[in-house]
C-alpha cells in the first residue's frame, strides 16, 4: 500500500472541521489586515504633516480610527483563535479514537510490536502536540505569511527600490536559518527516540516496582531509569548548543526591515530620487511587517518537528487491517476443534508450518 505525505493526514485530520478552520482562517488574515491599518493612517498623517496640514479634526480621527483598527484586530484575532481551538480539540479526540479503533483491527502480533508505554505516549502526548500545527500554524502562520506579502507588493509600487530593500534582512535570515536546518537535521529525530525510551522505561519501572523489590533488583532497575533521564536531558541540551546562534540570528535578521531600508531609502533622497514623504512612507510600511514576520517565523520550530510529531500516529493508521471473511463460508457442525495444516507468520517468519 502506497504511503501517504504528511501534508496528506493533516487535509483530512483539519477537514474534519473545515468550515471552521476556513472561519478561523479568515479571521485571522483580517486580523493582521487590521493590524496594518494604523501604519497606513500613520503614513498618511506623516504625508499631510509634510504638507503643513494643522487641522487638528483631521488628526484626532485619523486617531480614533487607529485605535479602532486595533479594537477590530483584537477581536477578529479572539475568534480565530477560539474557533481554531474548538475545532482542533474535537480533531484531536477524533484521532485518539481513530488510533484505537486501529489498534483493535491490526494483528496481535504487530501490536505487541511496542510496549504499553509507547501506545501511551503516541495517543495521549503525540496527539497532544499536534494542536500546534492544528490551532496555531494553520491559521496564524498562513495570516502572518500571507499579508507581508500583500503589503510587500504595494511597497513595490510606491518605490520598487525600497520593496527590494525589506528583502535584505530577510535573505540574511533565510541562510542562518538554513545552517540552523542542517545542523538541527536529525536532532529532533532523536529527542523523540530517547523521550520515548525515558516514557517506556518510566512505565515498565512503575508497573514492575513489586516484581523489581521482591528479586532484589531495585539498585539496577533505577539506575537504567536515571540513565535514560540523563540521556533524555543531554540529547535537548546537545541540540540547543548546536542551533542556538543560528535560530536568534535567525530571529534577529528576519524582521530587522530597517536594516536594508534606512541605508537604501536615505541614499536615494540624498541622490533626489526618492522623495521624503514616500521614504518615511516605506519606513512605516516597514516596521509594519515586523509583527506579523516575528509571530510567523516562531513558528518555523513547531513547522521542522510536523513530520515527527504526526509520524508516529501515523504509522499506526497506515498498519494493515486483519484479513478476516467478510462472509461465513462455511457453517460449522459440531462442537469439535480440528487444527489442519496450520500456518502462522510473525511479519515476514513463518513460525508454524503446516501443523
Amino acid at each position: 500500500m502506497k504511503k501517504r505525505g504528511i501534508a496528506s493526514w493533516i487535509m483530512e485530520f483539519a477537514g474534519r472541521k473545515k468550515s471552521y478552520y476556513g472561519g478561523s482562517v479568515t479571521l485571522a488574515i483580517l486580523g493582521v489586515a487590521a493590524s496594518f491599518g494604523p501604519y497606513l493612517l500613520i503614513a498618511d498623517v506623516v504625508k499631510e504633516l509634510l504638507k503643513g496640514n494643522d487641522d487638528k479634526s483631521y488628526y484626532l480621527k485619523q486617531v480614533m480610527f487607529m485605535g479602532l483598527f486595533w479594537v477590530v484586530r483584537i477581536l477578529l484575532h479572539n475568534l480565530s483563535t477560539t474557533l481554531s481551538h474548538v475545532a482542533t480539540f474535537n480533531v484531536l479526540g477524533g484521532i485518539r479514537v481513530q488510533l484505537c479503533d486501529k489498534l483493535s483491527r491490526i494483528p496481535l502480533g504487530s501490536v505487541l510490536d511496542d510496549n504499553s508505554g509507547s501506545y501511551k505516549n503516541i495517543i495521549v502526548e503525540r496527539v497532544d502536540s499536534m494542536e500546534t500545527t492544528l490551532a496555531h500554524i494553520i491559521p496564524e502562520f498562513t495570516a502572518n505569511i500571507l499579508l507581508p506579502i500583500v503589503m510587500f507588493v504595494y511597497l513595490l509600487t510606491i518605490d520598487w527600490r525600497m520593496g527590494l530593500a525589506n528583502l535584505i534582512s530577510a535573505v540574511i535570515g533565510v541562510i542562518f536559518a538554513t545552517v540552523m536546518m542542517i545542523k538541527s537535521k536529525g536532532e529532533f529525530e532523536v529527542t523523540i527516540r530517547k523521550t520515548k525510551y525515558l516514557n517506556d522505561t518510566a512505565v515498565e519501572y512503575i508497573n514492575g516496582i513489586e516484581v523489581i523489590k521482591a528479586f532484589g533488583k531495585t539498585g539496577s532497575s533505577y539506575e537504567k531509569f536515571v540513565n535514560a533521564a540523563r540521556e533524555g536531558a543531554d540529547c535537548f541540551i546537545n541540540w540547543m548548543r548546536k542551533c542556538i546562534w543560528w535560530q536568534c540570528g535567525t530571529l534577529s535578521f528576519m524582521p530587522a526591515t530597517f536594516l536594508g531600508v534606512l541605508p537604501v531609502g536615505l541614499l536615494l533622497v540624498k541622490n533626489g530620487s526618492l522623495s521624503a514623504a514616500n521614504f518615511i512612507t516605506c519606513i512605516i510600511l516597514s516596521a509594519g511587517l515586523i509583527t506579523p514576520l516575528v509571530v510567523a517565523f516562531s513558528y518555523m520550530d513547531d513547522i521542522a518537528k510536523i513530520k515527527t510529531i504526526f509520524g508516529e500516529a501515523i504509522e499506526i493508521l497506515e498498519r494493515d487491517d486483519m484479513v478476516r471473511p467478510a462472509v461465513l463460508g462455511e457453517k460449522p457442525e459440531g462442537s469439535d476443534i480440528c487444527l489442519k495444516d496450520v500456518h502462522f507468520t510473525y511479519k515476514d517468519k513463518e513460525v508454524l508450518h503446516g501443523i
